[in-house]
């Protein structure tokens, strides 16, 4: 489970770099301000997940840790999705109806960070 996380945050952090660089070049004169905004909020918590999610998978490595460990791990895999996806699709398609959906992603990534600090204090 440890190089899957690794994986995920791997891939997380490429896209990451992808998705900077289509809104700094390709969206920064096709969108108004709140939305490019709106679109680096999510390219910004993208990074700082897939850099956590590396950590994740460090850990699990060293440690025989308790569930939470891994559940971080989820979280935050399942939080980018939906928080940073939501604001990707809110500010390329215009799909406001996914406003209810990146709160959710928030609270995912919320819950990740306490599984990660219960991990990380059970396990180390």
């Amino acid at each position: 489970m440890a190089k899957l996380f690794m994986v995920i945050g791997g891939i997380y952090g490429c896209l990451g770099v992808a998705f900077g660089a289509f809104g700094a070049h390709a969206l920064k004169a096709r969108l108004d301000t709140q939305l490019l905004d709106a679109y680096e909020t999510g390219v910004r918590y993208q990074f700082y997940h897939a850099l956590a999610l590396l950590v994740v998978g460090l850990l699990l490595e060293r440690w025989t840790t308790p569930a939470t460990l891994p559940a971080a791990g989820w979280l935050f895999s399942g939080g980018v999705l939906l928080f940073s996806g939501s604001l990707y699709l809110l500010a390329i398609a215009g799909w406001r109806w996914l406003g209810p959906v990146t709160p959710l992603g928030g609270l995912l990534l919320i819950a990740g960070w306490v599984c990660f600090v219960i991990g990380v204090v059970r396990g180390g």
